[in-house]
């Protein structure tokens, strides 16, 4: 592996990192002024803090990798030493006790060894390319949560602002109302139970509004913490009303293909890594094979003053081979332990099949269960709309009472809660079908 290709890697963090960086800095200048669904998810994946976490493990990943690599260079090592004995050492030669040796000793030497075959280099080798995508992986799970989360915050705070103006719209007929009430009261044409009735009407449109306005600001602070943003933050989302009829429609007749799943492919990414893990513990029965070289040089003398005037030089290479011979049969056990965990990871596989499957099946229910409902309450919308009109204008005439329009307007108010909570129920539906197929990337 040339040295070109292990500064590669840094430069490649350190472009991504630089891009990021640009890229959320551009998202924070133009997303929060017009804060459509597409923006808002950027902004989140840019700033979201667990993705950012998720960045710095792919980041300390890459760096553990480069440091298993770096086993395969030269390994070189420098050693100093000097000493200054008080009393020279004693051994016992042809009967007598001798002391031999200097005072005074130093020595430095170089010492290289050089990997030749090691199961633990070899496995970081063949392993990196399956970690590097591991991680990523786990980062691109993190941002599909992400959006996900995101989007259906996004679209409960557009539900919130629907309910809040067709509140308001009740507001104008209601007080619209209560002006004809008071009016016909004033002219005798009616008691004074049609504008106490329209004023309670009134009072709880208003109190309903409030309600549903304070509901939008704390689903505001919710989708800020999604989307990494300070509370002290504006944000005002944005939305094309005329396409979300568009957007809720979704194609119920594609079939799961488990590949498109990102948990799908972090195990098979897994399974490789525990094939490479099993043959790294039957590499164990292979000698480690590497090179190494010495170079030492000596100097000795009982006047420190002249220690370094005699020096000895001591050099040699050669080949060292070490081969574990018996260890109580501990690498079957770790060879057996390598097997079972493949075993387990083939299990998960059949496993998040079946759970694929499962929560396909579900969100495809739930999400045509909304179509049915949907498209029901969007009828209702007109016909509610045509009878409170008719039925104010008989009242004005004097035709029909006051309670029928106190129910028919209630019943148009219902009947347009009812559809926008469909309508959004019917886009977070889809969202769920989209995640089960797995065709939110990212």
């Amino acid at each position: 592996m040339s040295m070109r290709r292990f500064l590669r890697y840094p430069l490649i963090i350190i472009m991504i990192w630089a891009c990021t960086e640009a890229r959320a800095q551009s998202l924070t200048d133009t997303t929060l002024r017009d804060a459509t669904l597409e923006r808002v998810v950027q902004f989140a994946i840019a700033h979201q803090p667990l993705i950012r976490q998720s960045l710095l493990d792919e980041a300390i990943t890459e760096r553990q990798i480069q440091s298993k690599l770096a086993d395969w260079f030269p390994q070189l090592n420098f050693n100093y030493s000097l000493q200054h004995n008080f009393d020279l050492p004693v051994s016992f030669f042809s009967g007598n006790y001798v002391r031999n040796g200097t005072f005074n000793s130093s020595a430095f030497g170089l010492n290289a060894t050089q990997a030749i075959f090691n199961r633990d280099v070899l496995l970081a080798k063949r392993s990196a390319e399956d970690i590097r995508l591991l991680s990523k992986q786990n980062t691109g799970a993190g941002k599909i949560d992400v959006a996900v989360n995101v989007s259906k915050a996004f679209y409960d705070i557009l539900l919130s602002q629907q309910q809040v103006s067709v509140l308001s719209q009740a507001i104008t007929r209601l007080e619209r109302s209560l002006k004809d009430a008071v009016s016909q009261y004033n002219s005798g044409i009616a008691d004074k139970t049609d504008y106490k009735r329209a004023t309670i009407a009134l009072n709880n449109a208003r109190a309903q509004k409030k309600q549903a306005s304070d509901l939008v600001t704390a689903k505001y602070t919710y989708l800020k913490q999604l989307m990494g943003l300070s509370d002290s933050s504006s944000l005002q989302i944005s939305y094309d009303t005329s396409l979300m009829e568009k957007d809720a429609v979704a194609d119920t007749n594609l079939a799961v293909s488990y590949q498109n799943r990102i948990e799908y492919r972090q195990l098979q990414t897994q399974q490789r890594l525990q094939q490479l893990n099993r043959k790294y513990y039957k590499n164990a029965f292979l000698p480690v094979v590497g090179a190494f070289g010495n170079y030492n040089m000596a100097y000795l003398g009982n006047d420190f003053a002249k220690v370094y005037n005699n020096g000895f030089v001591n050099s040699n290479i050669g080949l060292q081979l070490a081969l574990p011979i018996f260890q109580g049969n501990k690498r079957i056990h770790l060879i057996r332990q390598a097997e079972l965990q493949a075993k387990r990871v083939d299990w998960d596989m059949a496993l998040l099949k079946s759970r694929v499957n499962t929560q396909y099946q579900q969100a495809l229910a739930v999400y045509k269960g909304n179509l049915a409902g949907y498209y029901a309450l969007k009828d209702n919308v007109a016909m509610a709309d045509e009878v409170y009109r008719t039925l104010d204008l008989q009242y004005r005439s004097g035709i029909k009472t006051y309670l029928d329009v106190i129910i028919a307007e209630a019943d148009l108010r219902t009947t347009q809660l009812n559809y926008y909570h469909a309508l959004f129920q019917l886009l977070q539906s889809k969202l769920d079908i989209q995640r089960a197929l797995g065709t939110i990337q990212y």
